[in-house]
């Protein structure tokens, strides 16, 4: 018998060892956050920033920059307060780019 298995060239003998090895394994508890615009931006609520708008076919609201802090982030949205107090959420779809007063955490951190 061993020697028709031996001839099986589909044949794929794994090893005691291996074997072990792989079930000892242990797939990793925390799924790894994506680095998306809206995760970024959840990480770094409470900071303050200009935010770069262009709105595409409208002549009065072409290009447009808003400047405050950060208070929430959605995954299709924004909200930031200005200086003035007024409260914004804004698309990012519209979004071209951001800029912050401080350095920006890019990845959750592990508590």
């Amino acid at each position: 018998m061993d020697y028709f298995d031996d001839l099986n060239p589909y044949l794929v003998k794994e090893d005691d060892n291996e074997n072990l090895t792989r079930q000892q394994t242990v797939p990793p508890t925390q799924p790894v956050e994506q680095t998306y615009v809206e995760n970024i931006l959840r990480v770094n609520v409470g900071k303050k920033g200009t935010f770069y708008f262009s709105y595409t076919g409208s002549k009065t609201w072409n290009d447009k920059i808003y400047t405050g802090t950060l208070q929430q982030a959605g995954r299709d949205h924004f909200i930031i307060v200005t200086d003035t107090g007024k409260t914004v959420m804004l698309l990012l779809v519209y979004l071209l780019w951001a800029e912050f007063d401080e350095p920006l955490d890019y990845q959750y951190k592990v508590k």
